[in-house]
């Protein structure tokens, strides 16, 4: 790893399930998927990595996957047999993981590695459709239990200069989840619209605004539970003075808004 192009943090939505591996007639998915094949353009020059903070892992301290070759996870039921059989040999990369775990330390916050959790859903449904290769290698890193928005911003603030040093991050959750089907088209909207002024706002209004998504309009309703809003807010905080926060894909699934943001040197 060496000082080179900052490379940009992005928040994305990783879709339904096992996604890229089964039909899908009524193109739910597509939009996701041809988006998808782009992020690569999104990097200045190719990444030493992808450091990947996933939905999908929870744990009790903040916890970043370390072994060198990660096997899937397949966390995900009642699909097709054939999704528990796909192989995604992307490896891992234990010195950005290593490197990670500096970083928290010198900005107060514990992270843990494990050389044992592999590649979640999360992860390697969208990078399987990004590097259909598998030759960029990802670090898995979790969520910490609680889900506190705050503690999520400031894990994003101490990952910030894995940056400068070619290793890209990536978010991956959804912007609007409701497993349960009841959020309203009109909730999501007022959600979805909150969420695109409040990332615009400047760092400490921005910051302040997400402490308290959960009273936002349609807020809970578009998230019952917070895990997989939670990656944006490891991305926000990744954002530095010289940098800017834009929405850079728009689409809509089950009638709810989908959306990524990007976090990128000016």
């Amino acid at each position: 790893m060496g000082t080179t192009t900052r490379q940009p943090a992005i928040y994305l939505p990783h879709g339904g399930g096992p996604w890229p591996y089964m039909p899908d007639p009524q193109n739910r998915w597509t939009n996701l998927g041809h988006w998808l094949a782009t992020l690569p353009t999104y990097f200045p020059q190719p990444p030493d990595a992808v450091v990947v903070v996933t939905a999908h892992w929870e744990a009790a301290e903040f916890t970043v996957a370390s072994g060198q070759s990660p096997e899937l996870i397949y966390d995900y039921y009642g699909f097709p047999e054939s999704t528990y059989d796909v192989n995604y040999p992307a490896p891992g990369h234990p010195a950005v993981a290593s490197r990670l775990c500096e970083l928290a330390a010198e900005h107060g916050v514990t992270l843990e590695a494990d050389d044992t959790y592999g590649l979640d859903h999360g992860v390697f449904v969208p990078m399987s459709v990004s590097f259909p290769e598998a030759d960029v290698p990802l670090v898995a890193v979790s969520l910490r239990i609680g889900l506190d928005p705050a503690e999520h911003v400031q894990f994003g603030n101490a990952l910030s200069h894995i940056r400068d040093e070619n290793v890209a991050v990536v978010g991956s959750g959804m912007s609007i989840h409701d497993l349960s089907f009841t959020v309203s088209a009109e909730e999501a909207a007022s959600f979805d619209r909150w969420l695109q002024e409040t990332m615009l706002l400047p760092t400490d209004e921005r910051d302040a605004r997400l402490n308290r998504w959960g009273s936002a309009p349609g807020g809970r309703a578009s998230h019952p539970r917070e895990e997989h809003l939670l990656p944006l807010m490891v991305v926000a905080g990744t954002a530095r003075s010289d940098d800017k926060i834009r929405r850079i894909f728009d689409d809509a699934a089950s009638g709810w808004p989908l959306a990524s943001y990007e976090v990128a040197a000016v």
